[in-house]
């Protein structure tokens, strides 16, 4: 298998990427039998060529004891990769709309600019785990923000109703109305997912730079990765069951989510994810002799330390 998915190459979600704004602007013209099938099958393959090629990428990488995604090359496609996946999740929500006119030219221009980039060599694995591990933070205090303003809103959405139901609401104590609050839970609920979620791939590829390992087994990945799914399960309920829109289910799952983000929040004060990069490179130093094999990786440390 890993054989095959070797012969993947940019051309390949390249030509995919095409296809479907080919496919795209034949609504200018005329009407295709079954494109939108067709639109979601060529996207689909697309970013599975596309993830495939970065996976590989990262597999040789590691072997090479090279840093993992730390070029121009595969941060270009990456971005990529993210509107691609960003548009399909547009398209098939509304596939009436033609969002793909705005989202594929973005995404073949960035595989253009990431061809340019190819020849530029990457950073070295001490300057891709700080800037991973950069990205990771900001990231995933961005996903809570979005998971605490979720949970405010819908501590006032339950309020507010309750004061409607008692016929309270004229009183002078005002409050948003609850088509309002619905409206900020549900796009608290996308930032946060979509947040947590590049947070914790952030998080993938620090760890893969810092020890050649992912760690499934320290807790605070676990519990971060829990809440992850927790969150994609509450966006899938809210956005694609329709008993959940506009009542109180979503608006409890919501708060499940709070629930979720300080299990998370407690594993990493508890661990030595929440420490220092030094301090956490210092505990796991067996890990790391293990995987580089050499003394070369620790003896940047020091130097680092020493400074």
């Amino acid at each position: 298998m890993l054989a095959f998915l070797q012969e993947i190459t940019v051309t390949c979600f390249f030509c995919s990427y095409l296809v479907v704004l080919l496919l795209e602007l034949t609504r200018l013209w005329r009407r295709v039998p079954g494109r939108g099938l067709l639109v979601i099958a060529m996207s689909s393959l697309g970013l599975f060529a596309h993830f495939s090629y970065l996976f590989i990428r990262a597999t040789e990488s590691k072997t090479a004891d090279l840093a993992i995604l730390a070029s121009w090359l595969d941060w270009s496609l990456l971005l990529a990769f993210i509107l691609a996946v960003t548009f399909l999740v547009f398209f098939v929500r509304r596939p009436d709309t033609m969002v793909g006119f705005f989202f594929l030219p973005a995404v073949l221009f960035l595989i253009v600019v990431a061809l340019f980039f190819r020849d530029i060599p990457p950073f070295s694995r001490t300057e891709a785990t700080q800037l991973w591990t950069t990205l990771h933070a900001l990231t995933m205090m961005l996903g809570s923000l979005g998971v605490l303003l979720g949970f405010i809103s819908g501590c006032m959405y339950l309020v507010q109703s309750w004061r409607l139901k008692n016929k309270r609401a004229g009183s002078g104590f005002r409050l948003p109305t609850l088509e309002s609050l619905d409206r900020v839970n549900r796009r608290c609920l996308i930032i946060s997912t979509a947040a947590v979620a590049g947070g914790s791939a952030a998080g993938i590829a620090m760890n893969l730079n810092r020890f050649g390992e992912i760690g499934f087994g320290d807790r605070t990945v676990l519990l971060s990765l829990l809440l992850l799914l927790w969150l994609l399960i509450t966006s899938v309920f809210e956005f694609y069951y329709a008993p959940t829109s506009h009542s109180r289910k979503g608006i409890y799952m919501t708060f499940a989510s709070l629930g979720f983000l300080i299990l998370a929040m407690l594993g990493a004060l508890t661990s030595s994810h929440g420490g220092s990069a030094v301090e956490s490179n210092r505990r796991s130093g067996f890990e790391e002799r293990k995987f580089f094999g050499s003394t070369s990786y620790e003896s940047s440390l020091v130097q680092e330390e020493l400074r």
